[in-house]
């Protein structure tokens, strides 16, 4: 039998209160993550502007970066400076599972995210969140984007019950948002308090997608200010929190 040395002895010491002295992340509190597709850059700043007093966060996923303008993405740098994440929506906004239907997955990550990648890594965006365009998902694009992403944003609306909907986070890198677009056919106050009212009595995270704040309605994908203020508002007198995609990644589980 090998003799421990004091040399050994303090070494396994060492290890054992290291170990003993690594926490597992605190259960995360009740709150919810606003996300926005696309490329309304003008429109996510104002909205910036007017919800600043509330404190809030969101996650502004891009498409077709290289066709957004400077100004705008001087924009997108102050809002990722103010605590925002700036996350990834594909570079030309395909519908993937129908590009990959059509054309396999290696050309979609080769159209798609790669290229984006790149570009926005040059342009000072650091993306580890990602969010489907359209929403739409399958197996095999998930196997191939949780290699390069740490969170992966889908759309889905359930049922009619909020314990039902698959709007919120249970640990899993693979999330889905509830569309609070005001023209989304599954899109009214009443449900959507329904939501932040189980997010709070089960201190959990709802997650939200929109994609253009506007102060009227006028066309689809379009969310109005009163919609994302009624959120906020709610965040504040219920005392619970913002989060972006990006924080979900210290509570998920190995994949």
């Amino acid at each position: 039998m090998s003799k421990i040395t004091p040399f050994l002895l303090s070494v396994l010491l060492f290890n054992f209160i290291t170990s003993c002295n690594k926490k597992t992340p605190e259960k995360p509190q009740a709150g919810v993550i606003i996300t926005f597709d696309d490329a309304y850059v003008d429109e996510w700043f104002e909205a910036d502007k007017i919800l600043k007093p509330y404190h809030w966060k969101a996650t502004f996923n891009v498409c077709r970066i290289d066709s957004i303008g400077e100004p705008q993405q001087k924009k997108l740098h102050q809002l990722q400076r103010e605590g925002h994440e700036i996350a990834g929506h594909g570079y030309h906004h395909f519908n993937a599972v129908k590009f990959v239907a059509e054309n396999g997955i290696g050309p979609y990550l080769k159209q798609e995210i790669d290229p984006m990648m790149v570009s926005m890594k040059r342009r000072g965006f650091k993306v580890t969140s990602f969010a489907y365009p359209y929403g739409e998902r399958s197996p095999v694009l998930d196997t191939a984007l949780k290699k390069k992403f740490k969170i992966i944003r889908g759309r889905a609306f359930c049922d009619s019950l909020p314990e039902k909907e698959g709007c919120y986070f249970h640990g899993s890198k693979f999330v889905y948002a509830f569309d609070i677009d005001n023209s989304h056919i599954h899109f009214s106050y009443h449900y959507l308090l329904e939501l932040l009212d189980y997010a709070k009595k089960n201190n959990m995270i709802l997650l939200l997608c929109s994609h253009r704040p506007v102060k009227e309605v006028t066309a689809n994908y379009q969310t109005k200010m009163e919609t994302l203020e009624f959120v906020c508002n709610y965040i504040k007198l219920n005392d619970m929190k913002f989060y972006t995609l990006r924080d979900l990644d210290k509570w998920t589980k190995k994949q």
